[in-house]
């Protein structure tokens, strides 16, 4: 299949996958391309799509970026979640350690350059999985930032080149919840305490009532996105 046959067939099931359910899509998603994989930050969209992937593709390799700077709840949330689904999350860490970070870079590079700190950390381990994939599946919804407002539920990720899915895209927080709450499904407990959006450690605070949910990630710089997706 070429580029334009591939855009073709994801143009297609963005239409056709709009106003179905996200096991319908992640469903038609690994059957057309079973070398697809997950990636999980351990927050509350994505714990509803691992619940949700070991009930359709309980083999299909889900993965984190470790930053080496996650709250430690991040960390027993993943833990839970292993023992729970009896599964083995791939780990894919940075090439630099904090150590060789600061060595070159200067040390708390979060404060002073958080886009370097991000691509470093993020989006570099992030480009390097993602080349051994056909597709990958995100915790996008739409609701989220004005900049994942536009985003399809199947998409030609340009950035990465791969197919990217986003089921949960036409979801609410509400939604997101009640399926959490329904299905008894282990979540990052910072969400009881403010933090509807958790990312690193010294890049994430809790959220005040009335502030945007995504306010917390890089409070005090123009930034509102690790650079993951475009």
């Amino acid at each position: 299949m070429n580029l334009f046959e591939k855009e073709e067939l994801i143009r297609q099931a963005a239409e056709d996958f709009e106003f179905q359910s996200p096991e319908a899509l992640l469903s038609w998603a690994v059957e057309r391309f079973p070398n697809i994989t997950l990636a999980c930050s351990f927050g509350a969209e994505d714990v509803v799509l691992v619940d949700m992937l070991q009930k359709i593709s309980p083999k299909t390799d889900i993965f984190y970026l470790d930053t080496n700077v996650h709250f430690q709840e991040t960390y027993e949330t993943r833990d839970r979640l292993q023992q729970h689904y009896g599964v083995e999350f791939v780990q894919v860490l940075p090439k630099l350690t904090l150590e060789e970070q600061a060595q070159q870079f200067g040390e708390e590079l979060w404060k002073s350059a958080p886009n370097q700190c991000c691509n470093i950390r993020k989006v570099d381990p992030l480009t390097d999985i993602l080349k051994n994939y056909d597709a990958w599946i995100t915790g996008i919804r739409r609701d989220q930032a004005p900049t994942r407002a536009n985003s399809k539920k199947a998409e030609y990720d340009v950035k990465f080149g791969l197919v990217k899915f986003n089921p949960l895209a036409g979801w609410t927080s509400e939604d997101v919840w009640n399926y959490i709450r329904s299905n008894n499904i282990i979540y990052n407990p910072l969400h009881d305490r403010s933090y509807p959006s958790i990312g690193c450690e010294h890049c994430t605070r809790p959220v005040a009532a009335g502030e945007d949910p995504r306010t917390g990630r890089w409070a005090g710089f123009e930034k509102t996105e690790c650079g993951l997706h475009k």
